[in-house]
């Protein structure tokens, strides 16, 4: 049904020991939307993703793809399912070149058997030269093609982060999810960063949910936005509802003023 979301999160949380870390969180992403979720450090955004990932599992409430229950599903079906993610920390396969760290993704997909490849059957070979004609095409994309046999340690930074936001995208998911993709970033690359995230969503039809710190991004590219301090939603809204709204000033208080 075109009104069913994407994704419905209903009371989720996790305790670990006696503390709760997230609960009661309600949160929902209909297909296509760029959503932001903000909030102060230590607010337990990055724990909200490894919930959604399978990362953690909810110890209340429940997580649902296209209808479907996540809870307690290892997080590579979950990936197979329609989530993909960046992390705070890049973690890339440093000394995978640039063109492998991409088909990596698409192993997981891939179509040909085991047994294809330890006796090198044709499809082996015909699946792997498909993986690699798609990786290329995504390379390009993030104007890194040009760069595919490098090592991806060799990479500047600012480029490390389009190759790790290009791996996710080559596993095909229906819900992207990146966390603090401008970490690091100068000025210049955020904004090429905006622009670059404004594409891939538009390009793939994807619904993308972003972690980040920076406003200014957060602000320009995000249709809604959701707030969590303490692990716990505060508000959520518009960009100019988020940017007014008295609790979001309050929990922000002695951090990054919103503007």
């Amino acid at each position: 049904m075109a009104n069913t979301p994407l994704l419905k999160v209903d009371n989720a949380g996790i305790r670990f020991g006696g503390l709760r870390a997230v609960s009661d969180v309600n949160l929902e992403l209909k297909q296509g939307e760029l959503v932001g979720l903000i909030g102060p450090n230590g607010a337990g955004k990055t724990t909200f993703f490894n919930l959604l990932t399978g990362v953690y599992v909810p110890t209340e409430g429940s997580i649902s793809l296209d209808g479907e229950k996540l809870n307690g599903m290892a997080p590579y079906k979950i990936t197979k399912k329609g989530i993909s993610r960046t992390f705070q920390n890049i973690r890339l396969f440093s000394e995978l070149s640039v063109l492998d760290n991409v088909k990596v993704a698409y192993h997981s997909l891939a179509k040909h058997s085991m047994l294809s490849t330890i006796f090198r059957l044709p499809s082996h070979f015909s699946g792997e030269k498909e993986m690699e004609e798609k990786a290329i095409e995504f390379l390009k994309i993030f104007s890194l093609e040009g760069f595919m046999y490098e090592k991806a340690k060799n990479l500047p930074y600012g480029q490390q982060r389009r190759l790790e936001i290009a791996r996710a995208l080559a596993a095909n998911p229906k819900l992207l999810l990146l966390d603090e993709p401008a970490a690091g970033m100068n000025p210049q690359e955020t904004e090429e960063l905006m622009k670059l995230i404004a594409l891939i969503r538009e390009r793939f039809s994807l619904t993308i949910l972003l972690i980040e710190h920076d406003m200014g991004l957060v602000m320009g590219v995000c249709e809604r936005i959701y707030v969590l301090d303490s692990g716990q939603l505060i508000a959520e809204g518009t960009p100019e509802e988020i940017r007014n709204n008295p609790k979001v000033i309050k929990a922000y208080l002695g951090e990054e003023v919103i503007s």
